[in-house]
């Protein structure tokens, strides 16, 4: 079962000195159920329109979207009680603490203190719960958002750049709390431009640019289409092994302190050998793993601005 379905979705917004402006452009989307999903691109590439769109925030230009199997927006009034969201940065009364936060919150949904209770140990912020949202990190607060989205128990969690703006603590903690979250059964569908991160997390990806999809299934898939197969040497001297190797007939190119070499893994012997009988020895070699910053950047290179 998909739990979004996006299908030519376009979003314009009209500026009185600047024209149209497309936000997204005929964007194509399934999310199936379970695990973690990750919506990745940069800045300005059209995540945020999306999401404002799925929940009926903004209404789209031309398109279909589909949320939990009703049409939005005209079927979101039953389903919404199934997904949390968080887009941008989460609202919160710094002058209350995170419970009472939560408990003001949860009034509005049919909640009591046992649900508040509940996503506060969810989101380890148990110890800290009745001090003021004011004296929490930047990670805190945004663990607190999370919470608050998690009060109705949803079956969808849709969190919009959860890690930006967040330093490297903060960055850790919410990686923590999305892999836990994708173990419990729930679909969480989280937007970023801090790739690393989400592939760190994430089962399935969608890369996003321009407004349009350039490249969609499992991580394993999406990587596989990236950097072609080869290693990755440290040596004292790359400069004279990456002759020595050109002498060899190995390709090969110098990536600040290591040589990164056209041939898979599996033909590192011979490249050993090469480089040891001119009397140079490696200090590692390890396979050259494409991540999905690189593979972004293979996709999205000779994209063009839409029309």
């Amino acid at each position: 079962m998909a739990v979004i379905e996006i299908e030519g979705l376009r979003k314009e917004y009209r500026r009185i000195r600047r024209g149209r402006t497309v936000a997204v452009d005929g964007l194509d989307l399934e999310v199936p159920e379970g695990g973690v999903f990750g919506f990745l691109g940069p800045n300005g590439a059209g995540k945020t329109t999306t999401i404002r769109c799925l929940l009926g925030l903004v209404r789209s230009s031309a398109g279909r979207a589909r949320l939990l199997g009703a049409d939005v927006p005209r079927g979101l009034p039953g389903v919404i009680g199934d997904v949390g969201s968080i887009v941008e940065a989460p609202a919160l009364f710094p002058r209350f603490s995170g419970r009472r936060n939560l408990e003001i919150l949860g009034r509005l949904h049919g909640e009591g203190p046992a649900a508040v209770a509940a996503v506060l140990r969810q989101v380890d912020l148990e110890d800290r719960a009745d001090d003021f949202v004011k004296t929490y990190s930047l990670g805190m607060k945004q663990r607190l958002g999370i919470a608050a989205a998690l009060l109705k128990d949803p079956q969808l969690l849709i969190l919009d750049e959860p890690a930006n703006g967040l330093d490297p603590a903060g960055i850790v903690e919410v990686r923590e709390l999305l892999r836990r979250l994708g173990r419990e059964g729930r679909t969480i569908f989280v937007s970023s431009h801090i790739l690393p991160e989400v592939q760190q997390v994430a089962d399935r990806v969608a890369i996003l640019a321009r407004g349009r999809c350039v490249k969609s299934g499992p991580v394993g898939e999406v990587l596989a289409g990236g950097r072609a197969e080869g290693m990755l040497l440290r040596i004292e001297d790359p400069i004279a092994a990456r002759r020595v190797l050109a002498d060899a007939g190995i390709e090969a190119a110098i990536d600040r302190d290591l040589l990164r070499v056209a041939l898979p893994a599996t033909e590192g012997a011979h490249v050993t050998k090469a480089l040891a009988d001119q009397g140079l020895y490696l200090a590692e070699l390890r396979a050259d793993e494409a991540d999905l910053e690189t593979v972004f950047l293979e996709l999205t290179r000779d994209e063009v601005p839409p029309a």
